[in-house]
């Protein structure tokens, strides 16, 4: 079986970066799929990312994920400026600022998903240091995950690579994650563990608007330092609710786990002791989105 080469250019860091390629093979036994990853690290300057974009174009992938912050920076439009030229397949996956973007991203062909809750950090030389900052993503890497956005980000690229696994042209993603997706989209069985979920992500967008004050608007440290730290205290918060929704599925023995198949395909259990059966349904649906 000849496999999906897909390939993901990391340009700085969001909070769905670290992760992003193992969600795709939580097991290390997936078949299907072939992945190579590239990062220019913290940085986000235009000659890392042609560098790091001429690296995957030597892979030949299939299609291409590029991740970052905001995508209208300096780093993120040489590769929009690159990709263009390629014609390669390509998906942006960024935070809040990339909402933007979304009339460029559509108008040029490129898929794109933008997550409303993945919040830019607290970047003050007074109050940043590498266990903060390390703190700060596990925080956030923790509410993304419990309350499905991480679920969301995958399952879009496995319909991708169900698509051409079938030989088909599937559409790629247009989609922007805000709370509502929470809402309508989570696997949360427990009505109050999905309304904890949803005021998690709340918060984190609330992150979002809190640090971008402390780091670009306020000029005097007497007042961003403070600010700062009050974002970074509001991201353990958040990541605090979401691990109480989650302990509320476990008591109930209603927590939806969605393991991969050896073959690619999507499973769904909700019961601890019981194995996990085909998602017929969901595989179904992503091939209707390729033709």
């Amino acid at each position: 079986m000849e496999k999906i080469k897909i390939g993901i250019v990391k340009c700085g860091n969001i909070g769905t970066a670290p992760l992003l390629e193992l969600l795709l093979d939580e097991l290390a036994d997936r078949e299907d799929i072939s992945v190579r990853c590239v990062t220019t690290g913290s940085k986000m300057v235009a000659e890392d990312v042609e560098d790091a974009l001429a690296k995957i174009f030597d892979y030949n992938p299939y299609f291409l994920i590029f991740i970052s912050p905001n995508p209208a920076v300096q780093g993120p439009t040489r590769a929009r400026e690159i990709l263009l030229e390629k014609r390669i397949p390509s998906i942006f996956i960024s935070d809040a600022p990339g909402k933007r973007l979304k009339e460029e991203f559509e108008k040029h062909g490129f898929g794109y998903v933008i997550i409303m809750g993945d919040p830019l950090i607290g970047a003050r030389k007074e109050f940043l240091d590498p266990t903060e900052m390390a703190i700060f993503n596990s925080n956030i890497i923790k509410v993304l995950a419990i309350t499905g956005v991480y679920r969301m980000v995958y399952q879009e690229i496995d319909r991708l690579i169900h698509g051409y696994k079938g030989g088909l042209s599937p559409e790629l993603p247009k989609l922007v994650i805000d709370t509502e997706n929470i809402r309508d989209q989570s696997d949360f069985r427990n009505p109050y563990a999905k309304v904890k979920a949803m005021a998690a992500y709340e918060l984190t967008k609330r992150i979002a608007e809190v640090n971008a004050r402390a780091c670009f608007v306020e000029k005097e440290k007497e007042k961003y330092i403070p600010l700062v730290a009050c974002a970074h205290e509001i991201a353990q918060a958040a990541a605090d609710l979401a691990e109480e929704a989650r302990e509320i599925e476990k008591y109930a023995d209603t927590l939806v786990r969605r393991p991969h198949a050896k073959d690619g395909r999507p499973k769904i259990k909700d019961k601890l002791m019981l194995p996990p059966a085909f998602d017929e349904e969901s595989y179904q649906e992503w091939l209707k989105t390729a033709k």
